[in-house]
């Protein structure tokens, strides 16, 4: 499941996303937020953020 509102997520939340590279394998990297790179209030993908160590994705899952 794709976390599609923006709302949800801020800087610093540590996240799972998917990259560009890993959408048909589905395979899922952790990271910290540093960025989000979406800009309207959802998006049926997926929020797009970029993690602290600069790779880029969107989001699946909120690591609580």
């Amino acid at each position: 499941m794709s976390i599609t509102k923006r709302n949800l997520l801020k800087v610093g939340m540590e996240v799972s996303i998917v990259l560009k590279k890993d959408q048909s394998s589905g395979n899922l990297t952790d990271g910290i937020i540093q960025q989000i790179l979406t800009n309207s209030p959802d998006h049926h993908h997926g929020i797009k953020v970029k993690l602290t160590d600069g790779r880029v994705g969107r989001v699946k899952e909120i690591i609580e």
